[in-house]
């Protein structure tokens, strides 16, 4: 089931506040597995299973993905755009992306005094074929959002494509679910993660769960002069230490340490000094909720060519499930 929700996932347009279409696609996969969904006011979709113990858990993977969105459509017909993000420009330029309605389009940029590594988000725009600005409007508008078009590709254990962060976690969290859960069971699908993990929250907030356990891709440290990363591909799920939003409760990391020992799953640290993940929206909700993250290692993270290990996956999938059969 892995692979298939996988392709289905990241074939499903769904950047930052447009995520109706992901969702949609989440929600019949989840459907079979829970009792209820329901989408609250930020866009969250929150998949619920009773379970017999009187505890809640939240688990937790953010479905939304990095895109540009049109903040001018120019008389000659070219778009102008924002990042809706973390996108670098350089990543961007020569990129084929897709709009909402299936429009196609290519990013480039003004090459007459930048060469592609200079090049800044206000030098690039979307070539959508268009004659002039009438014919552009009705391809595309202010506000509309293109992602990257990159169809998944898995070969040798790997799988290489856009919006792999976090799809992958998407998926994971779908398959563990088929396991059985004690507890008050809440799969949350988290909207708006990559603008500054704005939906996390909020849901944390109306569940208060006793324990959430986030999911989500962490950079890997094993491609030639990579940032300094312990973090390699093949090697196992992460358990989250620290990143630059939230230092992992010691109670938590040994929880989540002994329950991969239990299900026999060989695991990674990530200690991750720059950025952060929906862990740390969760952990400061209310008077706080005790959070912890497990890492899905992804090389090339914000482009149409992020890689990960399906084995990582697989493991990850067992991770969470002992979690689900754990004393809260």
């Amino acid at each position: 089931m892995l692979e298939s929700a996988l392709h289905a996932l990241t074939a499903a347009y769904g950047p930052s506040g447009r995520e109706s279409r992901i969702r949609e696609a989440i929600s019949s996969l989840a459907e079979p597995l829970c009792e209820t969904l329901q989408t609250d006011p930020l866009g969250n979709l929150i998949a619920f299973r009773p379970g017999k113990s009187g505890k809640r858990l939240m688990l937790a993977a953010h479905m939304d993905q990095i895109g540009l969105m049109v903040t001018d459509v120019q008389e000659d017909g070219f778009l102008r755009v924002a990042a809706v993000g973390g996108l670098k420009p350089a990543i961007a330029i020569a990129r084929r992306v897709v709009f909402e309605n299936g429009a196609p389009g290519t990013v480039y940029y003004e090459t007459k005094t930048k060469g592609p590594g200079e090049a800044e988000m206000e030098d690039l725009f979307i070539d959508v074929g268009a004659k002039d600005k009438a014919e552009a409007e009705s391809i595309a508008r202010i506000g509309d959002v293109a992602v990257f078009y990159s169809p998944l590709q898995i070969e040798n254990g790997l799988a290489t494509g856009g919006a792999l962060d976090n799809r992958l976690g998407c998926a994971v969290l779908l398959e563990a679910l088929a396991g059985p859960c004690e507890h008050d069971l809440y799969a949350v699908f988290t909207a708006q993660e990559e603008v500054g993990t704005r939906g996390a929250g909020p849901a944390a907030y109306g569940i208060l769960p006793d324990l959430c356990v986030a999911l989500d891709v962490t950079p890997a440290g094993d491609t030639p002069k990579a940032a300094p990363s312990a973090i390699a591909l093949g090697k196992g799920p992460a358990l989250k230490v620290l990143d630059n939003s939230v230092v992992v409760s010691a109670h938590v990391r040994l929880l989540l340490e002994e329950r991969a020992e239990a299900a026999g799953v060989a695991i990674q640290y990530e200690v991750l000094t720059t950025g952060g993940t929906d862990t740390g929206a969760i952990a400061r909700t209310a008077g706080g909720v005790t959070a912890g993250c497990i890492s899905l290692p992804c090389r090339y993270i914000h482009s149409p060519v992020e890689t990960v290990a399906l084995a990582d996956a697989q493991g990850a999938v067992q991770w969470i499930r002992s979690v689900m059969e754990a004393r809260l």
